[in-house]
């Protein structure tokens, strides 16, 4: 969860109080490869699509060290996973509700 975390806090920059996005006149699309694969933990949860539903939900997310939150702005997410099964869990209806889902069968040959 953390790492998901710092990784995003990372590539964005302070545009004013409380507010964070790419640099000035640009636009962030974060990319989710494997958006299913996180194990679920021992209630059914998975952090890091668990921060993702939260800033998809509420605009943004807490900032771990002073607990101020920070509205993320600017950025458009975009995922792709396979079918659940063989180890890999289906996502949650909260979370699955803020995309557009495509499904691709098989091509015959």
């Amino acid at each position: 969860l953390f790492r998901s975390q710092d990784i995003i806090d990372g590539k964005l920059d302070k545009r004013r109080k409380g507010y964070y996005g790419p640099p000035f006149g640009k636009r962030c699309l974060l990319f989710i490869d494997d958006m299913n694969m996180p194990a679920k933990q021992t209630y059914g949860d998975q952090p890091p699509i668990e921060l993702l539903r939260q800033w998809v939900d509420t605009g943004g997310w807490y900032e771990r060290k002073g607990w101020e939150f920070r509205n993320l702005i600017d950025i458009t997410a975009i995922g792709a996973m396979g079918p659940p099964g063989g180890g890999k869990p289906f996502l949650t209806g909260r979370f699955q509700r803020h995309f557009n889902l495509f499904f691709v069968t098989p091509f015959e040959s």
